[in-house]
């Protein structure tokens, strides 16, 4: 059984993992590029070693780098996070190979799901719905892609098999502009995850994106937490989750439920794991993919559930059982996470740069901050642009809007641009409040028009208050202070005459 755990990744994830570490009594060893020399995640482990250079490649997917500082430090366990080496199969099989615990599913599920072609082969024969799509199992060249493309339809999108998050991800509309997104979506998943192999799935039109929390340990017992609704997304990439779904329904949610739970039973699964799927407008749901680490978004399915996934992924990688049955567990009330990055949407979301000068974070009940920055830290272009993880949880999904509403005025962040006024903007969108969105619904049904006008407000009585401030100094230095004729203040002259005539 391990007691001193590496963790695999940096930022919020990090020092979450850090956490839940300290909680259950154990070390643990931070590992950080060049660029992350003062994170957080660094400062707040118990030990930490460096990596290499900035670039990922260099440093956070060095897989041989990050198992001889295992052995080095003395981990015998690793986690991986999200993103970087969590759902390469190699990697797992390594640790295992060195007899280091890897706190995550086994190489065997991993290989099965975590390549997304396989996994869509693996579900077919358990008799789940999937998406249409490549069916073949295996690398495929540009040829083979542009053969089977015709016979799927348009539009479509070219997926990497390796990863997630949209990174390797492209939406086709025509044959004619295919090659070269072909070649695009293969290098981003390449510089991302890797490994450049993609495959093709027919875009479902209209669709909400729902996913279940999958827990399941080594005794045979396999579970669902509940779903998160992703819909919220700008170029496949998700900007704010809830759960539970407004969308579904108590049928078919066990329904979804049951599925997610044969998915993952398919390929024996162990430890966290999420089945995502596409529900159309008349709530019919495919099989999209299995995510086989930690998502980005499980804080809301703690919101509502009370379940600490992190720490049940370590127990379970200690070979203990569920602490919970499928019973056990009900969804209470409503929780929405914002995603906090380090973007202006007020100028088609480009990335933002800097050192951050001044931070306030909300609180409150209900409120809850996952972040892995600081007064002083300084965000470079080198990894995801996420800042924070703002998460609320309300006993209504209406109360929860509300609360997020007040938690995002409240957050104030200077040194950087940030995604706060989009998140503000959806807030007070009708459609949003309403339920009434899917996939598409940022980019074709929302605008930040709304909020430009705001954002002018804001600047203007910034520029009005640093005016009058500065004027104010200007009055200071101007003003000259006489010195008292007394040697001392007419306070305490007045102290003494008092005493005088006692």
């Amino acid at each position: 059984m391990f007691n001193k755990v590496l963790i695999a990744n940096r930022g919020e994830i990090a020092v979450r993992i850090i956490r839940a570490c300290r909680e259950l009594g154990l070390e643990t060893v931070a590992v950080f590029s060049e660029a992350d020399r003062n994170a957080l995640h660094v400062r707040y482990a118990d030990e930490a070693y460096l990596l290499g250079p900035a670039p990922s490649r260099e440093s956070y997917l060095r897989a041989d780098k990050i198992l001889a500082i295992a052995k080095k430090s003395g981990a015998n366990a690793i986690h991986p996070g999200y993103g970087f080496l969590a759902e390469r199969e190699d990697f797992a099989a390594k640790c295992a190979e060195l007899e280091i615990d890897f706190i995550g599913p086994k190489p065997s599920s991993i290989a099965a799901m975590g390549d997304k072609g396989k996994a869509r082969a693996t579900v077919i024969k358990a008799g789940v719905p999937v998406v249409p799509g490549t069916e073949a199992v295996g690398n495929m060249t540009d040829d083979d892609l542009l053969g089977i493309a015709t016979s799927i339809g348009f539009p479509l999108l070219i997926k990497a098999t390796a990863g997630g998050g949209g990174k390797g991800m492209r939406e086709v509309k025509s044959l004619e502009e295919m090659p070269t997104l072909l070649q695009s979506a293969r290098r981003e998943a390449e510089s991302a995850f890797g490994d450049g192999n993609v495959y093709l799935e027919k875009l479902v039109e209209g669709a909400r994106h729902i996913e279940f929390q999958i827990m399941a340990d080594s005794h045979g017992n396999v579970i669902h937490l509940g779903e998160r609704e992703c819909s919220i997304q700008r170029r496949h990439q998700k900007l704010l989750e809830e759960s539970p779904s407004s969308f579904l329904d108590d049928e078919l949610r066990e329904r979804m439920g049951s599925v997610a739970v044969k998915a993952a039973q398919a390929v024996d699964y162990v430890n966290a794991g999420t089945i995502e799927f596409l529900v159309d407008k008349d709530r019919n749901f495919y099989f999209l993919e299995m995510n086989t680490r930690l998502q980005v978004e499980h804080p809301v399915t703690e919101m509502v559930t009370g379940v600490d996934i992190v720490a049940e992924q370590i127990r379970i990688a200690r070979g203990r059982q569920l602490s919970y049955t499928q019973e056990q567990i009900q969804l209470k009330g409503h929780a929405i996470e914002c995603r906090v990055n380090a973007e202006d949407p007020f100028n088609g979301f480009m990335p933002s740069t800097g050192r951050i000068t001044h931070s306030i974070l909300p609180t409150g009940p209900g409120v809850r901050v996952d972040t892995g920055v600081y007064l002083g830290f300084e965000i470079t272009p080198y990894y995801d642009p996420m800042i924070a993880k703002l998460i609320v949880w309300g006993e209504t999904r209406a109360q929860a809007i509300l609360r997020m509403r007040r938690a995002l005025e409240e957050y104030r962040i200077v040194g950087v641009r940030t995604n706060i006024p989009f998140h503000q903007t959806l807030m007070d969108s009708h459609r949003f409040m309403g339920g009434q969105f899917d996939t598409r619904f940022v980019e074709e049904r929302f605008s930040m028009e709304t909020a430009s006008g705001t954002e002018d407000a804001q600047t203007e009585i910034a520029a009005i208050l640093a005016t009058l401030v500065a004027h104010q100094q200007t009055e200071r230095s101007a003003h000259i202070v006489r010195r008292n004729e007394r040697d001392t203040s007419n306070w305490k002259w007045v102290g003494r005459w008092e005493r005088m005539h006692r």
